[in-house]
């Protein structure tokens, strides 16, 4: 056999400076994922909020290739749905049946121009750690090596059910699958990740070449490896030390696996940014979150989409965000919140659900039982506790007292409250939208607000309360209650008899100012 100094490689640009782009990237996402057990396609699963195709996807546009093509079937309705989102510029080639890797190439390759020159890079769809990076080395070893075709390698503690790669020297000679290994190639730890280089005139001749002799009966890619050598070109391998890059996810199993490496990857990175993230194994973070220096994230903390956290502020424990906006040195303690935006220094929880469209503005509180959804509430405004909050403008130093419930919904339409400034809500209101609450203006507790309450104004919309005299011993004679009325004193209690007195010196005190 030829030395490697011997094998030749398609001919290259002399400038070692002057690296052509990829010509095309064909990303296999065919595959049955039968394993999975799901009525989603294997590849839509999702690790770190994204799925594996995208995450394929992400890594291929790093090249900045010419051509991207996916190839599809199993469930491809569903693909070819969610590629027209995340790759609407992707070429998609359909493999009607699955005949092997070499098949779905040839697939790939046919949707491409026949005349089509330079490198192809192949991947998959279900190898969501691959990095752009570790591509972008594949290529530059396969340019700077001048090989025809190069191979992404791994050297793993057990090799079992991968193909191995067998070599000579940094000659790439063949590689085995494992079911057709022999005990002398069944020791061999470096495996094959199934992502080449290839050039495409080579590819194209390699594909023409296969043949189903095998104990699968498919067309092998791994097949135009022999072909490169029996035709002496050069074929290396690029060997990356982080085996995570190289794994497929095949089972619900290895999705688990891989989605808490790379949650744990995903921590680790914020930490050394300057995060405090007070138990790794139970907070989970999204690719797209973006934290700044000093926030806190306490355990059961859930941080989600395009979430964004601003210096200072401690999210948990047990909290949930999806593309929320948290300001500097807020506080969001046990809540469950959905595009909404947490202003700086304001407090949220424990119990709160913020939905799509709550606003808190700088200084303000959400409280314990209260759901906000679509509303904006102004600075130091404060919700604290068992409030419905839905269709609401609410100016600044707003307090809304407990169980105010903002009727935003007649049953066919959706209405607004305003509250103007230094507004008053007293406990157990009823704010009918629409409504309008103008600026300083009071409403008693238990008042239920069907119209306009002027500034300044107070609104008391109550029955009078009506108290029937020994209606206990009428109705429950012999009862505890009985019994305790009939030891009763009559007396007030002294801390009410308190309250009175404060508020009976209040306004006389008033009373005073006003003469």
């Amino acid at each position: 056999m030829s030395t490697h100094s011997e094998r030749t490689a398609p001919q290259r640009s002399s400038d070692a400076t002057a690296v052509p782009r990829v010509a095309a990237v064909i990303v296999l996402a065919a595959g049955e994922g039968t394993r999975m057990k799901s009525r989603t396609s294997k590849i839509l699963h999702e690790v770190a909020g994204e799925s594996m195709i995208s995450s394929a996807l992400r890594a291929a546009a790093a090249l900045e290739p010419q051509r991207l093509v996916v190839v599809v079937g199993h469930q491809r309705a569903q693909v070819e749905e969610h590629l027209a989102e995340v790759a609407p510029e992707a070429t998609i080639a359909v493999q009607e049946q699955q005949n092997g890797t070499g098949d779905a190439v040839r697939v790939g390759l046919d949707a491409l121009p026949a005349d089509l020159s330079g490198d192809v890079v192949v991947t998959y769809g279900d190898v969501p750690m691959l990095s752009g990076a570790t591509l972008q080395a594949l290529v530059d070893t396969h340019n700077t090596q001048h090989n025809a075709a190069t191979v992404l390698t791994a050297n793993v503690d057990d090799p079992t059910g991968y193909g191995r790669v067998v070599r000579e020297n940094h000659q790439v000679l063949r590689i085995v699958e494992h079911k057709d290994a022999d005990p002398d190639e069944l020791f061999i730890t470096e495996i094959n990740s199934g992502i080449y280089v290839f050039d495409a005139d080579l590819l194209r001749r390699g594909l023409a070449s296969l043949r189903t002799n095998n104990s699968q009966g498919e067309l092998y890619l791994t097949d135009v490896i022999e072909y490169a050598n029996r035709h002496h070109h050069a074929v290396g391998a690029y060997q990356t030390e982080d085996t995570w890059q190289t794994e497929g996810v095949n089972d619900r199993v290895q999705l688990a696996r891989m989605n808490a490496e790379v949650n744990r990857r995903i921590c680790e990175h914020w930490m050394l940014q300057g995060v405090t993230i007070a138990d790794p194994a139970t907070t989970w973070i999204q690719r797209d979150v973006t934290l700044e220096q000093d926030v806190t994230l306490l355990p059961g903390t859930q941080l989600l989409g395009a979430t964004s956290i601003a210096a200072g502020a401690t999210i948990g424990p047990d909290t949930t965000l999806k593309d929320v906006e948290v300001g500097e040195d807020a506080q969001v303690i046990r809540t469950h919140g959905e595009l909404a935006v947490i202003g700086p220094r304001t407090n949220v929880g424990p119990w709160a659900r913020l939905r799509p469209g709550t606003e808190l503005a700088m200084g303000g509180k959400i409280g314990t039982f209260v759901e906000t959804k679509n509303a904006k509430i102004g600075e130091n405004s404060k919700v604290p506790h068992l409030t419905y909050c839905g269709d609401a403008i609410i100016g600044e130093d707003v307090n809304v007292g407990a169980g105010t419930v903002f009727a935003n919904y007649d049953g066919k339409h959706k209405s607004t409250t305003h509250l103007g400034d230094d507004v008053f809500i007293g406990s157990n209101s009823v704010l009918v939208a629409p409504v309008d609450v103008a600026d300083g203006a009071f409403v008693a507790a238990g008042s239920a607000i069907i119209d306009d309450v002027p500034a300044g104004a107070l609104a008391v919309a109550r029955g009078r309360e009506h108290v029937s005299d020994s209606w206990v011993a009428a109705r429950h004679p012999g009862s505890k209650a009985d019994e305790a009325a009939r030891n009763s004193t009559g007396d007030i209690h002294p801390a009410v008899q308190a309250s009175r007195q404060a508020l009976a010196a209040d306004a006389a005190k008033n009373s005073s100012q006003d003469n």
